[in-house]
């Protein structure tokens, strides 16, 4: 192993070091939202909003009841699982959805 290649492996380590113990964002908030709407689809982006992701759980607000109960009650499990396909850098391990009432839907 030579000296050219010592850099890489140290930031190659540290950079997984970071991701398993949460101690950074993988993406910024605007590149996690977009990730989100990719998943989510455009009808649900609107009226939720990634709010953190935390020891392996992103945090969803929803703008309504009746949207957070379907999205927790039968949209979860699909939505992690392609959330896990599409974006394994993420690491995210659940998803956890919050009522935010006070939350405007999305117009762009």
């Amino acid at each position: 192993m030579g000296p050219a290649s010592d850099p890489e492996h140290l930031s190659h380590a540290l950079s997984e070091v970071i991701a398993r113990r949460g101690l950074a964002r993988v993406l910024g908030n605007e590149q996690l939202q977009a990730t989100w709407k990719e998943v989510a689809g455009e009808k649900v982006f609107r009226q939720t909003r990634v709010t953190a992701i935390r020891n392996g759980v992103m945090q969803i607000a929803v703008s309504n009841a009746a949207l957070l109960s379907e999205l927790a009650g039968f949209e979860k499990q699909s939505l992690l699982t392609d959330l896990q396909e599409k974006h394994p850098e993420l690491r995210i391990r659940d998803l956890k959805f919050r009522l935010k009432g006070s939350m405007r839907s999305k117009q762009d």
